[in-house]
C-alpha cells in the first residue's frame, strides 16, 4: 500500500455527532497493535473503556473495520451491538472465546471472517492496514437488526441512530516473505 492512496476512515460518510473518549488497555492511537489483537498470533479482543458520550444515549455499540483491505468494501473485524448504557468498559476477549465479560443482551453479528465474534488483524504480507475501533452512542436500547443480520445492516441502523462516537486507530503490518 506504500504507493497507494490509504482509503478514507469509515465515518468520513457519516453526518458529524458529537466525540467522546474511548481508551483501551491494549491498544495506542496510530500505533502497531500487539499480537493478542493480530488473528494468527492471539485474535482477542481488547480492552475498551469510554466516557463523555452525550446525554439521550441508550446503549452502545463497538465495530472494528480495516478499510484498507483489498476488497473494495473494507473488512469487518467485529460488530457488536446492543451493549446497555450501564455498561461503559469491555475487558479484553469479551468479543471471543468464553465472551468473558459480554454483557448480556448485547449482539454479535457475523464479521467478514464468517464468525460471530471478534477476528484479528490478517493484512496480505506487505501490507499496512488500519483498524478501526468504533464505539457508538445510540438513541435506543435496541438497535433493531437481529443477530442474522449483516454488517452493513448493522451500519446503515447506525448511520441513523448514532447520537455520539469515539475511535482509536490501531495498524499492523504482516511482514512480507522472504
Amino acid at each position: 500500500m506504500a504507493d497507494q492512496q490509504r482509503a478514507p476512515l469509515p465515518h468520513d460518510f457519516h453526518p458529524p455527532v458529537h466525540e467522546f473518549t474511548v481508551v483501551s488497555d491494549d491498544i495506542e492511537h496510530g500505533a502497531e497493535l500487539a499480537d493478542a489483537q493480530v488473528q494468527a498470533a492471539g485474535n482477542t479482543s481488547p480492552h475498551l473503556r469510554w466516557e463523555g458520550f452525550p446525554e439521550g444515549t441508550k446503549s452502545f455499540a463497538v465495530t472494528c473495520f480495516d478499510p484498507d483491505a483489498p476488497t473494495g468494501s473494507g473488512f469487518w473485524h467485529w460488530v457488536l451491538f446492543d451493549i446497555p448504557v450501564s455498561v461503559t468498559e469491555l475487558p479484553a476477549g469479551a468479543g471471543g472465546g468464553k465472551f468473558e465479560g459480554l454483557p448480556e443482551g448485547a449482539l454479535h453479528v457475523r464479521n467478514d471472517y464468517g464468525s460471530k465474534d471478534f477476528g484479528g488483524a490478517a493484512p496480505p504480507a506487505g501490507e499496512r492496514h488500519r483498524y478501526v475501533f468504533t464505539v457508538y452512542a445510540v438513541d435506543s436500547e435496541k438497535l433493531g437488526p437481529d443477530e442474522d443480520a449483516s454488517p452493513a445492516v448493522v451500519g446503515f441502523n447506525l448511520r441513523f441512530h448514532t447520537l455520539g462516537r469515539a475511535h482509536l486507530v490501531g495498524e499492523y503490518e504482516e511482514p512480507a516473505a522472504g
